[in-house]
């Protein structure tokens, strides 16, 4: 017999972490998604957290979103946002090569050593300029990029123009729900 008659025990509110380098759009994704609004002005995140609700296949998550610095100077503090994490939305701008490559160069090595077990969707950012600039990552090299990490998902999608913007989030929950089908060691820190 249940100890609180009539109480509903909440769901776990899935931790979400999005990381990737500075300028590539993560604030803008998030706010887009959380607030319905995209912002007009670059303010560089330290740390953000935004606590939403998604429905996935017809069930709803509550999901907690958290927001990290992409610039070198807070590398040092960035990974005490990691414990707990369920999904690492990795971000790159579609617009610039270099945050691409950081991927391998620093970002996947990075979780790796802290969430070897989080799952991971890959994001292309910034999808709506890819009609504006001849240098931008093509499908075809985030695919492999996708293998080589062990990615769930690859998406694009435009914080601006929202195109997308849903099914990042409704794939990271996926993500998380295809994960804990197996046995999921914690994030460590050390």
């Amino acid at each position: 017999m249940p100890r609180h008659p009539g109480k509903r025990t909440e769901p776990r509110a899935f931790k979400i972490t999005v990381v990737g380098d500075g300028t590539v759009g993560k604030t803008c994704l998030l706010i887009s998604y959380t607030k319905n609004q995209f912002p007009t002005e670059y303010v560089p995140t330290v740390f953000d957290t935004h606590r939403t609700t998604i429905s996935v296949d017809g069930t709803e998550h509550p999901i907690t979103l958290w927001d990290t610095a992409g610039q070198e100077q807070y590398d040092r503090l960035r990974y005490l946002t990691y414990p707990k994490t369920d999904c690492f939305i990795v971000c790159y701008s579609v617009d610039k090569p270099t945050s691409f490559d950081n991927i391998m160069e620093k970002w996947h090595p990075e979780l790796k050593n802290y969430c070897p077990n989080a799952a991971i969707i890959l994001v292309g950012t910034k999808s709506d300029l890819k009609g504006t600039n001849p240098i931008i990552v093509s499908s075809k090299q985030a695919k492999k990029m996708k293998s080589r990490i062990k990615a769930y998902k690859h998406l694009e999608c435009s914080a601006q123009t929202r195109e997308n913007l849903e099914d990042v989030f409704v794939e990271a929950v996926r993500a998380v729900l295809a994960k804990s089908r197996r046995s999921i060691l914690p994030c460590k820190i050390t």
